[in-house]
Formats: C-alpha cells, structure tokens, sequence
C-alpha cells in the first residue's frame, strides 16, 4: 500500500479518525504521519511510554527538553553540577554535599557497587568496639520491629542482649569467658 499523503513511499502507520460517528482510516508512511499527525510515535526507538506519547500528542516534547537542561542541579559555591559529580565520583567543594543531598543515596549507590555504608578496616580492640557497636544498632532495630508486631517476649530477650552487649561495651572486654 502506497501513502495517501505523498504517493511515494510504502504506507507503514494506519490511522483511524472518527468524526461524527464516521470513522476514517488513511494509510501513511512514516515522514508524513510525523508531519500530519504530532501524536505518532516511532515504536523503534524506545519502548512507549505515557509521558512520550502525551509530549508527542501536545507538540511539546522540544519544551520538555529545554525545561529539563534548566533544571540541571548545580552547586550554588563552585558550580558543579550533578552530571559533573556523577562522571568523575568527587565533588567540587564541600557545599556540593548539601546542593546534591537528595541525590546522594542513589549516586553513591551507583558509584560504590550496589553499597550505601563504608565497610573499612579498623585496628585491633578499635575493630571490636565498632563491630560491637554495630551489633547493638542492629538487635535495636530487631528489638523495635518485634515491638511494632506485638512480639513483646522477644522485645524483652532483645532488651536483655542489648543490656548485655553495652556492658560489655563499657568493661572494655569481652565478658563471655566469666561464669
């Protein structure tokens, strides 16, 4: 089938107007349906998405482009900007942390591999005191979920190991040898 519009190349997109309870059906190729009718959206490109055919629909989609290069996130003290951050994996001053703060969980997440919090070495009895730190932050959080679903026995085993560790903590020591 040839296109209605140009009578050139082979029609590749039907489109079906319906005025009045009548319904028309014109068969196009590809370069007219973009030019008569702002709505088309070429599937090849990417997969259609509401937001696509809506800007295509409205003849936007330039004004969307501009809006977004607006709305390039910088940092007010030396100007760097998000996309900037992202590429070379530091920043350009210390104002930068607050500028990008939303963004931040994300971008680090991408940076690091999937990981969110610093995982180091530390030496010696040092080591210890922050594993152990970290253990109690994590019977906490176990003991505050137990309370929300009402599990309050194991609240309470929790409250006593939690006690238990910040003892520990406080002696210096490892107290399990002591009967």
């Amino acid at each position: 089938m040839i296109c209605e519009n140009c009578k050139q190349r082979p029609a590749k997109v039907t489109v079906t107007q319906v005025h009045n309870g009548e319904h028309f059906e014109r068969h196009y190729c590809e370069v007219c349906a973009n030019s008569l009718h702002p709505f088309y959206v070429e599937y090849k490109q990417d997969p259609l998405s509401l937001h696509q055919l809506l800007s295509n629909w409205f003849n936007q989609a330039d004004q969307i482009v501009q809006q977004k290069q607006q709305k390039t996130l910088e940092c007010d003290e030396c100007g760097w900007s998000i996309e900037r951050f992202l590429e070379e994996g530091k920043f350009g001053c210390a104002s930068c942390y607050e500028s990008f703060r939303p963004h931040l969980p994300q971008a680090l997440k991408r940076l690091h591999n999937g990981n969110t919090t610093h995982i180091g070495k530390a030496p010696g009895r040092l080591g210890e005191k922050i594993a152990l730190k970290k253990r109690i932050e994590a019977i906490r959080a176990q003991m505050k979920q137990a309370v929300e679903q009402e599990q309050f026995e194991d609240a309470a085993k929790l409250r006593d190991e939690v006690k238990d560790l910040e003892k520990q903590l406080a002696g210096g020591g490892d107290d399990s040898h002591v009967d």
